[in-house]
């Protein structure tokens, strides 16, 4: 049992978590083993990601006046807290492959730019590629670009040298 003065720091440490995240998904844990909760949390640590699991009435207070405010009415049960800061697709793809493996697993709603995710924009968002392959998309964009346009202008060149060429050829035959 926590106590008053331990309970207001854990309130304020999350708190400020949650002024930083760029997302934060809610899930129903229930019916999870200890093993699984904890292959869960290796796979979002490595992701860069926090799920913390506290008392609902703790997470209520940190969550007001910050932009996680809109899933306090979905503080209810067993609840575990995912804390994304960098990535916004990553904690939503990890727990929504996690889902389909582990059917008591229950993604509940979570909020990003302040605005609430039911569970369905929530895999949605899991659909999208994540971070490192939009950068790498973009990078390719932004490459071929360039490559085209020395191709198109090295052509023209080649083409005065090809019709240079035939009007010669043209001539020395008359």
């Amino acid at each position: 049992m926590l106590k008053l003065e331990q309970k207001k720091a854990l309130v304020e440490e999350l708190h400020d978590s949650f002024q930083k995240a760029a997302v934060m998904i809610l899930t129903d844990y229930k019916g999870l083993t200890v093993d699984q909760i904890n292959g869960l949390r290796r796979k979002l640590k490595d992701a860069g990601v926090e799920m913390r699991v506290v008392k609902n009435t703790l997470l209520r207070r940190a969550v007001r006046d910050t932009d996680m405010e809109a899933v306090s009415d979905y503080f209810k049960g067993p609840t575990a807290v995912v804390i994304g800061y960098d990535d916004p697709v990553a904690p939503a793809k990890i727990l929504s492959d996690f889902a389909k493996e582990n059917d008591k697993l229950e993604i509940k709603a979570g909020v990003m730019g302040g605005g609430l995710l039911d569970r369905d924009r929530i895999i949605a968002l899991a659909k999208l590629p994540s971070r490192e392959e939009l950068l790498a998309q973009l990078l390719s964009v932004l490459n071929g670009v360039p490559t085209s346009l020395v191709r198109a202008l090295n052509g023209i060149p080649a083409k005065l040298v090809y019709a240079l060429s035939a009007i010669k050829e043209q001539k020395e035959a008359a």
